[in-house]
């Protein structure tokens, strides 16, 4: 028995100084929308910061958002012909399951030189593949689900999966975890407020607005939110005495609301860098996207959440039901959003500056602004040894 341990024990020596000065590699798998790309990329940041011989690689799907992004990071990556599942149109299935058959191979390829410690699923269709082929070679999966009503890929594998970074802990009722399924509520990975944040009298006084003025800031993401857009170009008409507006229309709307501006509204097509608009910020009024959520908690902001009524699942709108009901946040349907509804809601908020203090120490309870070190510590921490 004794010659059998020495044999084993020798063998692993052998292996470690076979690999020694090679990276570990760790996979990366989700893509299609930013939501589900962009907690990658800032996980797979932190992991390199923390353990500088482990080795991000991603996979992602040629459709996706990125197949624009990817190429821009120093990240490796591969582009397979990934698809979700075309509901709608279900005899567009055979492309599924012809680029889940070719995905599959790929994946084999790029392991069989190195085996990864470990395949870490952001969501959206392009985690699929890689997450089932993880739980087929005995690799370990680690999941990020983001919203407050998990997505069919969190979903599908929660079961075996090793851990689950949860954005929002109401997502934890509605997941199959495995017995041995660790679950974390550890939020959504985003650029946390700097150390030395502008104060709210340096930045009014950077955008030009009134020092004692009640700041509205509208976001509508990257690409605006015509419905915001359209109820704030007619409420600026009529603005409550000492309101004051940062409001991005988004890069694709801007032409048509850059006349708007004036001295109490500020009219710009995009917000980078966004800390001093947030700083800013007495009240925000946005879509209900987790990522956003997740930076308006950071810097304790209350929010009116419209939540796209498109989206996914209608997971927006159970984000902005969670926030509601946490007291960070008043959740107001698109079908409700009106230039009225606005100021209604506006001048009761002014008028009641506890209510707005509860909030927004309600939002600072929900805030995880170091979210991405956090679950990039507890990665390694399960796969290291």
């Amino acid at each position: 028995m004794s010659r059998a341990i020495e044999r084993l024990a020798a063998k692993q020596r052998e292996e470690r100084l076979a690999t020694r000065g090679q990276p570990h590699l760790m996979f990366f798998a989700g893509g299609g929308t930013g939501g589900h790309l962009y907690p990658g990329l800032a996980i797979a940041n932190e992991i390199q910061k923390q353990a500088p011989d482990v080795q991000p690689f991603f996979i992602g799907a040629q459709r996706g958002i990125e197949r624009e992004v990817l190429p821009t990071t120093e990240f490796p990556h591969t582009l397979l012909d990934l698809h979700p599942l075309y509901r709608r149109s279900p005899f567009n299935n055979w492309r599924t399951l012809v680029g889940a058959f070719s995905s599959w191979r790929a994946i084999s390829r790029l392991a069989k030189p190195h085996r990864p410690l470990a395949v870490v699923g952001t969501g959206g269709y392009a985690a699929g593949v890689p997450l089932a082929w993880a739980g087929r070679n005995g690799v370990p999966t680690m999941l990020h689900e983001p919203d407050s009503h998990p997505g069919l890929t969190t979903r599908q594998f929660a079961k075996g999966a090793s851990a689950i970074f949860l954005g929002f802990p109401e997502a934890e009722s509605q997941l199959p975890v495995g017995k041995k399924t660790l679950v974390f509520s550890m939020g959504c990975p985003i650029v946390p407020p700097p150390l030395e944040a502008p104060t709210r009298l340096h930045a009014r006084r950077a955008w030009g607005l009134p020092d004692d003025a009640f700041v509205v800031l509208v976001v509508g993401g990257s690409q605006g939110a015509r419905a915001l857009n359209e109820c704030l170009a007619k409420w600026s008409r009529m603005l409550p005495e000492n309101v004051a507006v940062i409001w991005a229309t988004g890069k694709g709307q801007a032409d048509a609301y850059l006349t708007y501006e004036r001295a109490t509204v500020r009219v710009r097509p995009y917000l980078s860098p966004i800390a001093d608009a947030y700083a800013a910020a007495d009240l925000a009024v946005t879509r209900a996207g987790a990522m956003t959520i997740a930076e308006l908690c950071a810097w304790g902001i209350p929010a009116v959440l419209v939540p796209l009524p498109t989206a996914a699942q209608d997971h927006q709108t159970h984000n902005a039901r969670a926030m509601a009901a946490a007291g960070a946040a008043l959740h107001m349907p698109q079908s409700e959003f009106t230039p009225e509804s606005l100021d209604a809601t506006v001048r009761e908020l002014m008028s009641r500056p506890v209510v707005m203090m509860a909030m927004a120490e309600a939002a600072l309870l929900r805030g995880h602004p170091n979210a991405a070190a956090d679950i990039a510590q507890q990665i390694l921490s399960l796969v290291l040894p």
